[in-house]
C-alpha cells in the first residue's frame, strides 16, 4: 500500500553523520508541496517512509529510487539550503518520478527495526518497496537506483542478481571497496575529524547548509553499523552478479575511501556489468548531494539514466546456431 503523508516524518535522536543533533535544530522550512511530498510504502510488512517528486504534466519516463547514507534521511536528496541542490526537483523537471526512501531502520521503520538491517535484508525491502510503488503508480521504462555512501552499498545489493526486467541501472557515490580509515573506528572521537570525513571543506557547501541539514541526521542503526566494516568482502561477493549498467562517482575530497586509479580499476573489474562508468568530481566532499557541486552531479546522474534508457530500447539480436 502506498500512503501519502502530509509532511516528511520527524527525525528523532542525535546523528552520527558529522553534524549536530537534530534536536538542536530549528524547524527547517517546508519544501514546496508540488515539488516533494511525504510517502509511505508497505515493504513486505515494514513501513518505509520517504519523499516523492513527480513530473507536473506527464507520466514519468522512469522512476529514480534514491537511497541515503548512514546516519542521514531521505531529505538528503532534497537539500533546503539551495533549491539547486535538490535531486528530487531536478529529476521531476526532467520528466522522471524521484522517490527518496528512508532505508530500513530510519524514518517510519526506526521503531519497528531499531537495530536496522544488514545489506541482504535492506535489499529485500527496497525491492518490495519498488514493487509496491509500481502497483499503484506508473513507472515508465522502469526503475533506476541511486545510492550514496551506505545507500550505495544497498543499491548495489538490490541490483545484485536482479532476474527480471525493469531495472535500468545503478548510480553510486561515496564508496569504493578499500577503506582509507580504520573501519573499526571510522569516525574517531574528534568532532573536527568526523566533520572533515563527512563533509570536507565547509566552502564546498551553500551558506546555511549545516544548520538546515540537522533535521536530516538520524541515529546510525547498530546492526547496519556493525556490518558496514565488512563491505570490501561483501562487495567482492556481490559485484559479479550486478549485471545492469553501473556508474561510480568519487568526490575530490572523499576521505572515507581510497579512490586512486588502481583501486577504482580493480573495483569496477569485479562487476558483471557490460557498461561501467566512473568519474572523479572536483570541488566536492563526501556529501555531494548537499554541496555546491550537487546540481552538476545530479545532471550527470540523469545523463547516465538517459544512456541506460537508450540501451534498454535497443533491439536484442540473437545469433542463430549451426
Amino acid at each position: 500500500m502506498v500512503q501519502p503523508l502530509t509532511s516528511p516524518p520527524p527525525v528523532t535522536g542525535p546523528g552520527t553523520s558529522g553534524g549536530p543533533a537534530a534536536s538542536d535544530a530549528p524547524d527547517a522550512p517546508d519544501a514546496p508541496e508540488d515539488t516533494a511530498v511525504g510517502i509511505e510504502l508497505d515493504a513486505d510488512g515494514l513501513a518505509l517512509s520517504g519523499l516523492l517528486a513527480l513530473p507536473r504534466t506527464a507520466e514519468p519516463r522512469a522512476v529514480v529510487i534514491a537511497l541515503h547514507g548512514g546516519g542521514m534521511r531521505a531529505g538528503y536528496f532534497h537539500g533546503r539550503a539551495d533549491p539547486a541542490t535538490s535531486l528530487l526537483s531536478l529529476a521531476a523537471d526532467c520528466g522522471y518520478a524521484a522517490l527518496a526512501l528512508d532505508r530500513p531502520g530510519y524514518g517510519r521503520s526506526a521503531s519497528e527495526v531499531p537495530g536496522g538491517m544488514g545489506l541482504a535484508g535492506q535489499a529485500d525491502r527496497v525491492r518490495a518497496a519498488m514493487a509496491a510503488y509500481g502497483r499503484e503508480h506508473p513507472t515508465g521504462a522502469g526503475f533506476f537506483l541511486l545510492g550514496h555512501s551506505l545507500g550505495g552499498k544497498v543499491a548495489l545489493a538490490t541490483a545484485a542478481g536482479w532476474s527480471r526486467d525493469g531495472l535500468l541501472g545503478v548510480d553510486v557515490s561515496g564508496i569504493s571497496d578499500r577503506w582509507a580509515v580504520d573501519p573499526g573506528q571510522p569516525a574517531g572521537t574528534d568532532g573536527r575529524r568526523r566533520s572533515t570525513l563527512h563533509w570536507g571543506p565547509p566552502s564546498l557547501y551553500p551558506p546555511d547548509t549545516f544548520r538546515l541539514a540537522r533535521p536530516l541526521i538520524a541515529p546510525f542503526p547498530p546492526d547496519e553499523a556493525a556490518e558496514a566494516v565488512r563491505w570490501p568482502a561483501a562487495y567482492a561477493e556481490l559485484a559479479p552478479s550486478v549485471r545492469v549498467p553501473v556508474r561510480f562517482t568519487f568526490a575530490e575530497h572523499e576521505r572515507w575511501w581510497h579512490v586512486d586509479p588502481p583501486t577504482v580499476a580493480a573495483m569496477t573489474a569485479r562487476l558483471g556489468s557490460s557498461l561501467v562508468r566512473t568519474e572523479h568530481l572536483a570541488d566536492a566532499g563526501h556529501n555531494i548531494s548537499l554541496g555546491l557541486a550537487a546540481r552538476g552531479y545530479h545532471l550527470r546522474v540523469l545523463a547516465f539514466l538517459e544512456e541506460c534508457l537508450a540501451l534498454s530500447r535497443r533491439p536484442v539480436h540473437v545469433r542463430g546456431r549451426g
